[in-house]
């Protein structure tokens, strides 16, 4: 039954990013309680850091949304793909908090739009593509999250 198999994708969507989830912390557990000096601590030149892996999960979203409604001119509102340099260079303290907050609002906006194009679609349009397409992205968020654990682990060094 495809809605059946719509709401289990849904269901896998919502424990990842939401939980709760027997792995561990979904993505949006992995990401409560970190301020915005923590979201912006990098391990180490080059490497990724806590802001920056949640907006690359909504980012990653939004390209779903749009291969799943067909619609190549939304607009995701930053410049770029990808990954996105989290912090902006000179901003202060509290422009950050700010920025971080937004940040992790979008992801949330990504997630509920996500699923709101998952559940538009009618049966017919469920083929493998689009299964494959949204439970990845679910073990995307699932994949960010573990490595958001280890980057709090390892700043609290």
């Amino acid at each position: 039954m495809p809605r059946k198999q719509i709401r289990n994708l849904m269901a896998m969507l919502d424990e990842a990013y939401a939980g709760p989830a027997w792995h561990g912390p979904s993505l949006r557990g992995s990401l409560r309680g970190v301020k915005a000096r923590g979201a912006a601590w990098r391990p180490a030149r080059g490497r990724h850091n806590i802001w920056e892996l949640a907006v690359h999960a909504a980012y990653w979203k939004y390209v779903a949304i749009r291969r799943i409604l067909g619609k190549t001119k939304l607009k995701f509102g930053e410049p770029g793909s990808n990954f996105f340099v989290r912090p902006s260079k000179g901003s202060g303290a509290s422009e950050q908090s700010a920025q971080w907050r937004r940040d992790l609002a979008l992801l949330a906006q990504m997630h509920m739009k996500l699923r709101n194009a998952a559940g538009s679609l009618e049966d017919s349009a469920l083929d493998n593509r689009t299964r494959r397409l949204i439970a990845s992205v679910a073990m995307h968020d699932v994949y960010h999250a573990g490595q958001i654990q280890l980057l709090k682990r390892l700043l609290a060094r």
